[in-house]
């Protein structure tokens, strides 16, 4: 769907343009900036591959009375491909960090809460560890401190983290050759069939949206999403951040995920045990579509519990 948005772009030390997006919402045109910069402000981290139309449901919510900004990683979105070739973890953290102290700088000057999904979520925790002053706040959907464990999944691989490490670099040659493949399934009619026969996508999941993810996807650089996923498989898992989180901590999961298995959600809440904790039911991987309501809803009223809501200038908190 099509959003009133600003965007603005914050150059890394390579040279890679990243973009970040502030939603408008119905601020006057011309002066949106001035009229949000008060408002207390949400910062969205995308999942690899990510269109930002996973984000419709948060966005229409907030953006009346917050400053919502999302921002795309290196070869998403408007966002240049990386100028050094790096797309490891370790860097979208750096782009993450210079986007938060644009966001503060142009806004109240006060860091905002920091929602992650997916990947995401690996990206706000090692913003944490490196800078814990930048995250008052955060959301985690749908992700976990750590890649998938391919020794528990349904045939286990031998070796784990190692073999699929090893795996994802020696198929790196490859991309070039299979992309042209891959791109004509996103765009054929059995790709949202796929999806629903796999159980990675359930039956609330609306066809105009996934089709919508998969055109995004189909425009990415090959080469650029391969690099993204190596990166991910070769980070090292983020899970001793948790025992040192101090801030108010939501964490979001799906019941019936495949990506990110329940399992792993679970565990992230033992670990957690102060943090909120929400279970969406018949939702998968793509839950902030399929139960985008419902996820809204919860994101407020996180924010509401937790006195965020309360921040000067939000209009919303002034009339209550």
């Amino acid at each position: 769907m099509p959003f009133r948005r600003l965007t603005r772009f914050v150059t890394a030390p390579d040279g890679t343009r990243v973009a970040y997006h502030t939603h408008v919402g119905n601020a006057p045109e011309g002066e949106a900036e001035p009229t949000l910069a008060s408002r207390p402000a949400v910062l969205l981290t995308n999942g690899i591959g990510t269109s930002e139309n996973f984000w419709r449901y948060i966005v229409a919510d907030l953006e009346q009375d917050h400053r919502v900004v999302h921002w795309d990683y290196r070869g998403h979105g408007r966002s240049e491909l990386s100028a050094s070739g790096n797309y490891s973890l370790r860097t979208h953290v750096d782009d993450l960090e210079r986007v938060t102290e644009l966001m503060m700088a142009r806004g109240n000057g006060r860091p905002p809460h920091q929602v992650g999904f997916s990947m995401g979520v690996r990206v706000v925790l090692e913003l944490y560890r490196r800078r814990p002053e930048l995250v008052p706040a955060m959301t985690l959907i749908a992700g976990s401190p750590s890649s998938p464990d391919p020794s528990a999944w349904l045939i286990p691989l031998p070796g784990g983290h190692d073999t699929l490490a090893r795996s994802f670099q020696a198929l790196t040659p490859l991309v070039p050759r299979v992309a042209p493949f891959v791109h004509e399934l996103l765009a054929s009619r059995l790709a949202y069939p796929l999806g629903r026969a796999t159980g990675l996508l359930r039956a609330r999941a609306p066809r105009a949206d996934i089709v919508e993810f998969l055109l995004a996807l189909r425009r990415m650089d090959p080469q650029a999403f391969w690099m993204m996923m190596r990166g991910l498989v070769e980070a090292p898992p983020s899970w001793d951040v948790l025992p040192g989180v101090r801030v108010p901590t939501q964490i979001i999961a799906a019941k019936n995920d495949l990506l990110v298995p329940l399992r792993e959600m679970t565990r992230m809440r033992e670990r957690l045990p102060s943090a909120e904790w929400v279970l969406v039911e018949d939702a998968g991987h793509a839950g902030m579509v399929e139960a985008g309501t419902e996820i809204a809803e919860a994101v407020r009223l996180f924010r509401r519990s937790c006195g965020l809501a309360e921040q000067e200038g939000s209009p919303r908190a002034h009339s209550t």
